[in-house]
């Protein structure tokens, strides 16, 4: 199975996984580049996973739809193009066709929208996958444009408890803008050093730094690290009401909102 990001837009990634003959591919806000890499690959595209609403998520959905006849899903409390099926948290995706024999699971996390989900496999070859929308990036996480500090919060702890070894496979190249963020933060990290210097070289090959891990997202991401003294202390910082994990997250999502 290869796990393929499908570069988008200015920075967007729509995550391929194909076994050499079908394929499935996770908000495809653009269809071009879909389009472009089933051709070149010789892949039948047989489903669809969105994860949320926005439409560099979904703008390319109806196109690869009506093209290839591909089944799509996608969250039941957002405004999604129909025909789709419906998920919320806990439901499965059996093994079959249209998940290529993978087995998903569907973890609700609002906070970046109202509906959000994300979609985990426990096996792709060895290890697990997390295709996680917008919701958590490389050393970051999505504003807050529908749900609160609380659900935020409440959804990345949901998926900083995945296995370590989660593949983190979100929807932006974001990581570079987001580290210098984490070193105002927490500026004496040597994880977050040593991270850097892997990503401008990637970066640097005109190679993604994506997929990260969970394991490494915990070392590095201040959002997933608001319980930490030195992350609190930096958020009180800048706001002195930030008195528990809630507001240190507000707070620091604040912050990455203004940050230069």
């Amino acid at each position: 199975m290869e796990l393929v990001a499908l570069p988008a837009f200015a920075d967007n990634y729509v995550w391929m996984l194909h076994d050499g003959q079908a394929a499935l591919v996770v908000d495809p806000g653009d269809a071009g580049p879909v389009f472009e890499a089933l051709q070149r690959c010789g892949l039948q595209l047989r489903s669809i996973l969105v994860t949320h609403h926005h439409a560099d998520h979904v703008g390319g959905v109806a196109a690869l739809r009506e093209a290839t006849g591909a089944q799509v899903f996608g969250p039941a409390r957002e405004h999604i193009p129909e025909p789709l099926v419906r998920l919320s948290g806990g439901d499965r995706l059996a093994p079959g066709p249209a998940t290529l024999g993978l087995a998903f699971e569907v973890i609700d996390v609002p906070g970046h929208t109202a509906g959000h989900i994300a979609y985990w496999c426990a096996d792709v070859d060895g290890s697990p996958v997390l295709f996680c929308g917008d919701t958590l990036f490389s050393a970051g996480c999505g504003r807050l444009f529908e749900g609160t500090p609380a659900q935020m919060l409440a959804s990345l702890d949901r998926l900083a408890a995945l296995p370590p070894g989660t593949r983190v496979c979100c929807a932006h190249e974001y990581t570079l803008s987001n580290l210098k963020f984490a070193r105002a933060v927490e500026p004496g990290s040597a994880d977050l050093l040593h991270y850097t210097a892997q990503c401008e070289a990637r970066r640097a090959a005109h190679q993604p730094t994506l997929p990260s891990s969970i394991g490494l997202e915990r070392r590095v991401n201040p959002f997933l690290r608001v319980r930490e003294p030195a992350v609190a202390q930096a958020a009180r910082a800048v706001d002195a009401g930030a008195q528990d994990a809630v507001g240190v997250l507000a707070a620091l999502r604040q912050w990455k909102n203004e940050f230069k």
